[in-house]
């Protein structure tokens, strides 16, 4: 028998035992169904993963196979008919040359030299990764039945299921692409979202990385400045009016490099906004596994809110985990998910399988919410730390906001004050620090820098980092 068959007669096999087990009760294992069917070990394996696809079965690694919950009802979900205008818009647009500055992102990506502390990183220190944890995981997706085979191309069943719950009801696992991380997902939606030439509306100051997909793209960043409650509503709409703009990326959590959190009652203004203006919202909800302990309950991501299908979700595991586990998302409902997954084909094919698997393991085992309690109060202490050591060695250099999630505080130099000269004297007295130039896509109104806090060994590095950088502020202040 072919395996295709096999596993269509088993899943249909399964389906008719669903009523035999109450919603949350556990399917028999998989070497029993391998007994009992007479099937291999990837022909259940498949079988199941077509009946969580259905949404009939929950998969939960390490436990097994459970009956799913019945669908609560959901409201009705809104018109995105209007993407299709905007989908189409795509001419008389004029054309801007491709010229590229990565040099704000490689700040972040290029390990400094022996004996320079990381102020620059972002991405967490290998003591706040969870090494172990990954390396298990890693080792169980390698055994799984299958790990090794062509994954789907919009990625594994239970991992868009798994990305899907984190935002809400309003997105279903049919609504999810896996990526190869953040970047990936943020390339991929610009590149879907706007033709070479066009406007594309963004956080003033924003992160750099989005900078450069953006002009690599050929696009036009026009920027909208932010304050501590996030995007000004007003000059958002504004911005959409004067430029004609389809997009608008945004970081509504713990936003790069401010810290700010989009206000409660700036939320449905940004989408209603958006929605007038025929556009489509970006989110990147880069830091939301980056909470610290005393954030308190966490906003819902933009996507939960939306029903007209005018944000495009992106989400990652890289920033909790390692830079080299580069597992994203991207969600999104309406027209644009097909021209987001043919992009999205094109560049990538698809996320390696044992990547994917490995991710899965990682997330459904118990080690992983310990993790993120770790980070979340390992996360606290080192801003505290950065925070009162900055006060006490450099209250020359304002810190407008102290946030609540994120890695990183974002510094306003004195005016007088120039720039790179100071990141030149901080790197002289050994501190590599992030200059704010490079976070800004038109004229900023003054100096910063980015100190993260998270790419350092702990308390200690933090305290005589910032002790050198009040040597470098001397010598630059000379």
């Amino acid at each position: 028998m072919q395996e295709r068959s096999s596993v269509a007669e088993l899943a249909n096999s399964l389906k008719q035992e669903l009523d035999r087990y109450s919603p949350g009760g556990k399917l028999p294992s998989s070497r029993a169904l391998v007994e009992r069917y007479r099937v291999s070990p990837v022909t259940v394996s498949r079988a199941l993963a077509q009946l969580v696809a259905e949404g009939l079965v929950v998969t939960r690694p390490g436990a097994g196979a459970f009956r799913a919950h019945p669908r609560t009802a959901t409201p009705p979900s809104g018109d995105t008919s209007w993407q299709e205008v905007t989908l189409s818009a795509d001419a008389a647009v004029e054309v801007v040359p491709r010229a590229v500055d990565a040099s704000g992102v490689l700040v972040t990506l290029a390990a400094p030299p022996a004996g320079v502390i990381e102020f620059n990183g972002g991405y967490l220190n290998p003591s706040l990764q969870p090494e172990r944890a990954m390396a298990a995981a890693l080792a169980r997706a390698g055994r799984r039945p299958g790990a090794w085979s062509r994954p789907p191309i919009d990625g594994l069943p239970e991992l868009r299921e798994w990305f899907a719950r984190s935002i809400g009801d309003t997105v279903g696992p049919a609504d999810v692409l896996i990526t190869a991380g953040g970047q990936s997902a943020l390339t991929t939606a610009l590149r879907a979202l706007a033709p070479p030439g066009s406007p594309v509306l963004v956080e003033s100051p924003t992160y750099p990385g989005m900078l450069a997909i953006a002009r690599a793209a050929g696009l036009r960043p026009v920027p909208v400045p932010v304050d501590a409650d996030g995007v000004r509503p007003e000059l958002l709409a504004a911005a959409f009016q004067a430029t004609g703009a389809r997009v608008f990326v945004c970081q509504p959590l713990f936003q790069n490099p401010t810290g700010a959190v989009l206000a409660p009652e700036r939320r449905p203004d940004v989408l209603r906004i958006a929605r007038e203006a025929g556009a489509f919202v970006v989110e990147d909800d880069f830091a939301r596994r980056l909470v610290h302990e005393d954030a308190g309950a966490l906003p819902g991501p933009l996507a939960a809110d939306d029903r007209d299908g005018v944000v495009v979700h992106v989400s990652s595991l890289t920033k909790a985990t390692s830079p080299s586990l580069r597992v994203g998302m991207l969600a999104a409902r309406g027209p644009v998910l097909e021209r987001l997954r043919a992009i999205h084909v094109v560049d990538t094919f698809f996320v390696p399988r044992p990547l994917q698997e490995a991710a899965l393991e990682l997330v459904g085992a118990p080690a992983w919410n310990r993790h993120l309690r770790s980070v979340a109060t390992e996360l606290k202490a080192r801003r505290d730390t950065m925070t009162a050591a900055l006060r006490v060695h450099l209250p020359e250099l304002a810190l407008p906001h102290i946030p609540s999630g994120g890695y990183h505080l974002w510094l306003r130099l004195p005016d007088t004050a120039e720039e790179g000269v100071f990141v030149a004297a901080a790197l002289r007295a050994d501190v590599a620090v992030a200059p704010g130039r490079p976070y800004f896509c038109a004229e900023p109104p003054a100096g910063h820098i980015r100190l993260s806090f998270a790419g350092v060994a702990g308390a200690a590095e933090i305290t005589e980092g910032v002790r050198r950088l009040r040597d470098a502020w001397q010598e630059f202040s000379r």
